[in-house]
């Protein structure tokens, strides 16, 4: 059996497949290891009712466009996987499923690199490690003192209404699951307790077009993190709620404030059988609508430059606001029986053995190329623009590091490696 390969994916989902298929494309001899199913991310840790926010026209991996009949659509969670499973029958990777890697370290004697598998182990003269960056669930301390007859579940273990115990539900977190859990449970009649965090919002469509079109006519999306503001720390920034569930809607907690939905601060703490608030509620709202209306200036500033013709709409005025913030509430008292934690993820590259990552465990890389030679990184967010941890932008990450892997291989076949550096700057 074959243990040494030209390329190792670590990683099957839409960013090691992307990379199978480019390598395939140029003739590279390559392995993908999967520690689950294809799909198995968007199936198992998806709610029922999930679906993209960004529209189906975006959904472009490479030699594989969303191949559907409704572009400006979004597809639902058992459509995604459809769609990821019919990408990895089109051109059949050398795909391992159910396979976990456990560690990765590059040896000194050789500069091979050793890959340890549940199934055995491999070496390789290239890696390409593709796990994303969500992994564990990050859960806060304080969930600690609720007490058992309340049901705790993280966002990736949501799945519908009817899942849960009768009473009232506390979502905690304000990003895109948070505030679409918090949508899915108040459809279907459950009364609802949302924190609402700092996490800004986004228009749904603005003067004719869903705002995705504008900003792809902007050129957004080909904005490097190197061109971007805020630099580096893009990278960490949440992402602006809206959904595409019934079409494409914008997501505005005042509406919902209004149809009963409680809205409070972030949780502070929980003590003697109460949930306290900090008395930010109303600075988070305004905050996420600022945002809103910011990507509409300047969609306006794009029309007026451009001569564009397109609908006038008047400015978004608060329907709602807070007016006074209920810095505590007694759960036992508001029938809180269930509890879900929209907090996030942490990282988890400890099985990577090599000294590539920063003091918080982020791996330094530049579109995804490491300093170490012939280890890359993709389908991070903004690994290099915004639609790198995306269907939309996987294919030009992926295309660059199959061309770097490609001019190392060749350039390892003449052990002339100033080739390598000179394409490296060049790019």
């Amino acid at each position: 059996m074959q243990t040494h390969y030209p390329v190792v994916i670590i990683g099957g989902g839409q960013a090691g497949l992307s990379m199978s298929y480019c390598l395939k494309e140029r003739g590279i001899d390559h392995i993908v290891f999967e520690k689950n199913k294809i799909g198995y991310a968007w199936r198992e840790k998806r709610w029922d009712s999930f679906c993209l926010v960004t529209p189906n026209w975006q959904c472009r991996l490479p030699g594989y466009h969303y191949p559907g009949d409704d572009p400006h659509g979004f597809m639902q969670r058992d459509e995604i996987v459809r769609y990821i499973e019919a990408y990895a029958a089109s051109f059949n990777p050398p795909i391992k499923e159910g396979v976990t890697v456990s560690k990765v370290r590059k040896r000194e004697s050789d500069g091979i690199f050793a890959v340890a598998t549940t199934i055995g182990d491999y070496t390789a003269d290239q890696v390409v490690i593709a796990v994303g960056g969500y992994h564990n669930p990050r859960l806060p301390a304080i969930a600690e003192r609720l007490p058992e007859s309340i049901v705790q579940l993280h966002s990736s273990q949501y799945r519908n209404p009817e899942s849960l115990p009768d009473g009232a539900v506390l979502v905690v977190g304000t990003g895109q699951s948070g505030c679409q859990i918090a949508e899915d449970l108040h459809l279907a009649g459950r009364t609802v307790h949302l924190c609402v965090g700092s996490a800004p919002r986004s228009p749904r469509r603005y003067r004719g077009k869903d705002v995705v079109d504008w900003l792809d006519q902007m050129g957004y999306y080909d904005l490097s993190i190197d061109d971007h503001p805020q630099k580096e720390k893009a990278r960490t920034n949440t992402n602006h709620y809206v959904t595409g569930r019934g079409g494409g809607r914008e997501i505005d907690l005042r509406q919902f404030a209004l149809e009963g939905m409680r809205l409070h601060g972030r949780l502070k703490t929980i003590s003697g059988g109460k949930l306290e608030f900090e008395p930010n509620l109303k600075q988070h709202l305004d905050q996420a609508d600022a945002v809103a209306e910011n990507i509409k200036r300047s969609i306006d500033a794009f029309i007026d430059k451009n001569g564009i013709d397109a609908p006038v709409e008047v400015p978004y005025k608060p329907i709602w606001e807070p007016q006074q913030e209920a810095l505590a509430i007694d759960y036992e008292a508001a029938r809180i029986a269930a509890v879900i934690w929209s907090t996030g993820y942490n990282a988890d590259f400890s099985w990577v053995e090599i000294p590539v990552f920063d003091g918080k465990g982020y791996p330094g890389h530049d579109r995804g190329v490491t300093t170490v030679p012939g280890l890359y990184f993709l389908g991070l967010p903004w690994l290099y623009t915004w639609g790198s941890g995306r269907f939309s932008g996987i294919a030009r990450d992926a295309t660059y590091l199959a061309d770097t892997i490609l001019m190392r291989k060749k350039v390892a076949q003449r052990n002339d490696w100033s080739t390598v550096n000179e394409f490296l700057l060049g790019s």
